[in-house]
């Protein structure tokens, strides 16, 4: 026996913290285990909806760390198939949902549509009565979704992003070397390789960002282009080969190209200044 929720919960944005919430509280209530169904690869990936524009707020560990800090007890993977994506909701709340996790309760989101027949929760809800299933239907939490939450990075704003995703979000890689240019004009780069290809990068620009390396909380500003790379404040270490996480706090500028290194190094001095006020207005 279980409480279940289901979706695909890219990001864990506040949206889908409400709807945790509630399916732990629920959970802990009846005495039995709160599980997470997602899946993977996203649907539009598995059915070619727009798969190589997509690109996703958290990885599946990302993911799955979030939930279980939220209270999940578990969460199963299943995999989504042209096979899976043809099931009706009555087939998945009954082969599925009670069948194969043996779920009592379903928490469902105020858009939570399931099955090819893209029910909606109110429909499920009655559906899931003729099992034994009951059913609560969380409320929304402002217009906040996955899709607008990557319009707003796409677009770089980074401070709405946040908003809607209640944390700041981040990008995790290993620093690779660059082409030094950085190093050369007083403004040392580390450059990053995503360990997931598929995150979801903020649009081109500079940002302010906070970095995490050498279990060190520091503050940087990252250039978002065809690399990423990061000045870090007031650090000197060689990091090569070593984890770098960086959070986005807010845009400091478009993108820009510049004819020379002296022009470059004149507006990183400017971008720095820029940063620092922000850091200490924070």
């Amino acid at each position: 026996m279980a409480v279940i929720a289901t979706g695909f919960f890219d990001g864990i944005h506040r949206g889908h913290r409400r709807l945790i919430e509630t399916l732990v509280q629920c959970a802990r209530e009846r005495s039995e285990p709160a599980i997470v169904l997602t899946f993977w690869p996203h649907p539009r990936m598995a059915l070619q909806h727009e798969a190589r524009q997509l690109r996703l707020l958290s990885s599946m560990e990302e993911k799955t760390g979030a939930l279980k800090a939220l209270g999940v007890d578990r969460v199963e993977v299943i995999e989504f198939t042209r096979d899976f994506s043809s099931l009706t909701t009555e087939q998945y709340l009954r082969d599925i949902v009670c069948g194969k996790y043996a779920g009592t309760m379903l928490v469902l989101g105020y858009d939570n549509r399931l099955g090819s027949d893209q029910m909606k929760p109110e429909e499920t809800a009655g559906l899931a009565a003729r099992f034994g299933l009951e059913t609560t239907i969380c409320e929304a939490v402002g217009r906040i979704s996955s899709t607008s939450i990557r319009t707003a990075l796409s677009e770089g704003n980074v401070r709405l992003a946040n908003e809607q995703l209640g944390y700041e979000y981040s990008l995790k890689g290993v620093v690779v070397s660059g082409k030094q240019l950085g190093r050369t004009i007083g403004f040392p780069t580390a450059n990053m390789q995503l360990y997931d290809p598929l995150k979801m990068l903020p649009g081109k620009g500079a940002y302010l960002t906070k970095v995490r390396a050498l279990g060190k909380e520091l503050y940087g500003m990252t250039d978002v282009g065809d690399v990423i790379e990061t000045h870090i404040f007031d650090f000197d270490e060689d990091i090569y080969g070593l984890d770098l996480r960086i959070s986005f706090v807010e845009r400091l500028r478009d993108r820009m190209d510049f004819s020379s290194p002296e022009e470059l190094k004149n507006q990183l001095a400017i971008d720095e200044v820029s940063a620092k006020n922000l850091i200490f207005g924070l």
